[in-house]
Order: C-alpha cells, then sequence, then structure tokens
C-alpha cells in the first residue's frame, strides 16, 4: 500500500511539473530575450503609434490585443485612438454611428463588411471603444479598390468619383517601390503569377492605412492598431508610408508567430518586431 502511494505521488508530482510547461505563449524583446506584457507597457510610454501585428485566426494574438488595450486606456484615457485593418474606410461612418449609440448593434453588423471572426476576435474590441468613448478609425482600403488595382492597375482608381478617391490614400501621393523587401518577396514568391500585381495592391492598403492612420493622429494622441503581422513586421508595410509623418523612435511594433518550441524564439523570428509574441503551432485557431 506505501508503496502504491509513493508511486501516485510520484506520477501526480510529473503531471504537475508537465502542466506547468505548457505554456500558451512567450513574449520576447527584439533580440530574442523573454520578457512579460508589463516590459511591453513600459516600452510604449514614449511611443505615439504602436502597430499590433496578429495571426487573423490565434485566440492569443487577440486575447492580448484586447488586454495591452485596456491597459493603454488605463494610461492614455481620452489621448487613444484605435484603429484596424478589419474594417475598410467606406465603412467609417456607420462604425461612428454604432459607437455613438446611434444605429443598433444588428444594423452595423448588417452594414458593415465584417470579417468571418468578427464576432470572436474584433467585437470586444470594438465594444470597449464604445463603451469607453474611444475612436475606432477604419483603416483598410475597400476591397474592390484593391481588387481593381490587382486585376488593372493603380492608374485605374483615377477614374473613381472623388467620393470614391476619398476612401483611399491621395493617388498623387502614392507611389510604390518594389525594393521594399516585403513587397519584393511577393514579386518573388508569385513571380509571373501576378507577383507586381499583388505587391501593388498590397502596397495601397498598407498607404491607405498609414494615410487614415496620419490622419487621425496628431501630437496628442497615441494610436494603437490591429493589422497582420505582414503589414508591420520589420516596420515595413504600413511604417514604410508613415515613416516620413512619424519618427521611428515613436513607433513601437508587436508581432505574433507561431513555433514547435516557444521557449526559444527561432533565428528566423528574431528582430521581426519590437516584441513578438510567440505561440506554440498547435494552438487552436478560431477560424
Amino acid at each position: 500500500m506505501k508503496t502504491l502511494s509513493i508511486i501516485i505521488i510520484t506520477l501526480l508530482a510529473s503531471f504537475a511539473v508537465h502542466a506547468k510547461e505548457l505554456k500558451a505563449y512567450q513574449i520576447f524583446d527584439s533580440k530574442g530575450k523573454s520578457v512579460d506584457i508589463d516590459k511591453i507597457m513600459k516600452s510604449t510610454e514614449e511611443k505615439s503609434h504602436i502597430f499590433f501585428g496578429e495571426l487573423h485566426n490565434n485566440p492569443i494574438s487577440h486575447w492580448l490585443q484586447f488586454e495591452l488595450t485596456k491597459r493603454l486606456y488605463a494610461l492614455k484615457k481620452t489621448r487613444l485612438v484605435m484603429g484596424g485593418e478589419m474594417f475598410e474606410s467606406d465603412n467609417q461612418y456607420i462604425i461612428d454611428e454604432y459607437l455613438n449609440g446611434k444605429i443598433s448593434k444588428s444594423s452595423f453588423q448588417d452594414e458593415v463588411r465584417l470579417w468571418p471572426n468578427y464576432n470572436t476576435d474584433y467585437k470586444p474590441l470594438l465594444e470597449f471603444a464604445k463603451e469607453k468613448g474611444v475612436p475606432f478609425i477604419a483603416t483598410n482600403i475597400p476591397r474592390r479598390y484593391a481588387s481593381m488595382v490587382y486585376k488593372q492597375n493603380v492608374d485605374s482608381l483615377r477614374g473613381l468619383t472623388e467620393l470614391a478617391k476619398s476612401f483611399i490614400v491621395p493617388l498623387n501621393s502614392f507611389e510604390f517601390d518594389s525594393t521594399v523587401a516585403c513587397y519584393s518577396k511577393m514579386i518573388t514568391d508569385f513571380g509571373d503569377h501576378g507577383g507586381v500585381s499583388i505587391a501593388t495592391a498590397q502596397a495601397m492598403k498598407d498607404a491607405t492605412m498609414a494615410y487614415f492612420i496620419g490622419k487621425h493622429s496628431n501630437k496628442r494622441t497615441v494610436f494603437i492598431h490591429y493589422n497582420g503581422a505582414y503589414h508591420s513586421d520589420k516596420k515595413e508595410g504600413i511604417i514604410h508610408y508613415l515613416k516620413n509623418e512619424v519618427d521611428l523612435s515613436k513607433i513601437l511594433t508587436i508581432t505574433t508567430v507561431t513555433q514547435e518550441d516557444i521557449n526559444k524564439l527561432s533565428e528566423e523570428n528574431t528582430g521581426l518586431a519590437d516584441f513578438t509574441i510567440c505561440v506554440p503551432e498547435t494552438m487552436t485557431t478560431t477560424h
């Protein structure tokens, strides 16, 4: 009986050790050093723009977005502005009507082009903005216009009405630089299968997001933007188009990656952002 008790205690102790090792995520700084969310919060103190790069279907990304936003609001209050890739600029007035209590939740959800994972992943952010009176900016180009760039070219947008063009970065200020690493990689990866067209459409998305972020920023605001990690990794993408207006030293980037082992950040994932959230590859997804 004593021997059996010892065996049971040993097994329970072993299970406890393994349970401790089962982590849902680990945060690393730009050099691959393990840190915690308090370190991220400390680093936001002198920043005017925070880019939270997510994996769109990763629940850890979305949970930490929400937790970080709550902490930012506690510090910044009325200085905080929220915005995201997942809302298109021509839906801004509908978002404003909902946030200001002019229309119902059902009217809002029926009329805005919501992503499939809105209810699980982005609704908490928008409802938080509504509760606290924080502006939420729809920064992305309407998808029909991004499609025009991909299928035709940038010049195809010039024939749009002035109202339609107000939902896009001013065309005279847009320049596509194929040497930017994130775009040159797309061109290489897709090659003759629309590589340049895909990269140009991506750049138009980035430039439009940068334009609306800049339009709703000033010396007082702190803007947190939620976007796919590839839109802000290595301070390219959106930041490539924002850096002429915002000093890079005022920009903080966060990215999300998955690895089999999250206890040490791989070399290829090191340096993608100021902070990297590393999540197990086996993590469940939201869609």
